[in-house]
């Protein structure tokens, strides 16, 4: 019995009860634990995910912060196992193969100058979190206003009118594309230059491990799994956790150096390929399972 991200808000009521009578392996991905639940409003969610837990013949952990409340919950620590995040990578680095036609249609549509670096942020706009970030970016890019840069955004949702006052004092330089789809969005990470995000929370990152697909080097804070995405200084730069001037001055070391970008972005793209990929996560949990079953 395979079962996807359970925390205390979605448990799995039945994967154990399955198991335990038909004598099978029970594996859960992406499992949280927050023990400051226990005894509150979602005690009983709460209980229900230390069981599985503790039933769980494997644990296959995306986020490495997870680990620390996952390993007194199951029957011994080689029940959980790193399992790093992936994605199908087609796509995106289809997309790279079009990069200077993607990137002079953008240039035509919006007005766009293709002799400057194009930074690229995508993210939903929505309160907490994710309206955290978009604010740390602006204020951190409006430390490098000397510099010579466009930034695209794509995201729309409920916090956007906050998000552009936040990015208005920056003028024309920064183009709203407001949401985009599937196909536009591997477009626009393959025709960027550089994609940065400060990550304010951020449990995975899947844009960040998207943009790489496509060959972008990504500038990100430390947060959540992005360590284990982003190889520091070599796919891209990891800044301080929510600290404005360190994220503006490793965003800025990138922009004067184009040839290191173009290095990050073929490391990125490899890096994908060996570690994130879908044939990468299908061997990696054939093998898993296997064991599960000698």
């Amino acid at each position: 019995w395979f079962t996807y991200h359970l925390y205390h808000k979605a448990p799995d009521w039945i994967g154990p009860i399955v198991a335990d009578a038909l004598g099978i392996p029970y594996v859960v991905a992406e499992a949280s634990f927050a023990p400051k639940q226990q005894g509150g409003k979602w005690a009983a969610g709460h209980d229900a995910v230390a069981a599985a837990l503790a039933r769980a013949d494997l644990v296959l952990s995306l986020n490495d912060d997870d680990r620390a409340c996952l390993l007194p919950c199951v029957q011994s620590p080689e029940r959980v196992q790193s399992f790093p995040p992936f994605l199908d990578a087609a796509p995106y680095q289809a997309a790279r193969q079009a990069r200077e036609s993607l990137r002079a249609r953008l240039a035509a549509r919006h007005g766009l100058n293709q002799s400057a670096p194009w930074l690229l942020a995508a993210a939903m706009m929505r309160e907490g979190d994710k309206l955290a970030s978009y604010l740390l970016l602006a204020a951190s890019l409006s430390r490098l206003q000397s510099r010579d840069w466009q930034l695209l955004i794509a995201g729309d949702g409920p916090a956007a009118p906050e998000i552009r006052r936040a990015f208005a004092p920056l003028g024309r330089r920064v183009i709203s594309l407001g949401q985009c789809d599937a196909d536009e969005m591997a477009g626009l990470y393959a025709a960027a230059d550089l994609l940065v995000w400060p990550a304010i929370r951020e449990a995975i990152g899947m844009s960040l491990l998207e943009a790489q697909s496509a060959g972008l080097p990504v500038v990100a804070g430390r947060s959540g799994a992005v360590p284990q995405i982003i190889a520091d200084g070599e796919t891209g730069l990891v800044a301080a956790y929510g600290d404005e001037a360190d994220f503006a001055r490793r965003t800025e070391a990138l922009l004067a150096d184009p040839e290191r970008r173009i290095r990050m972005g073929q490391a990125a793209m490899g890096r994908v390929q060996q570690h994130h990929d879908l044939p990468a996560a299908a061997r990696r949990l054939g093998v898993a399972l296997e064991r599960l079953n000698p």
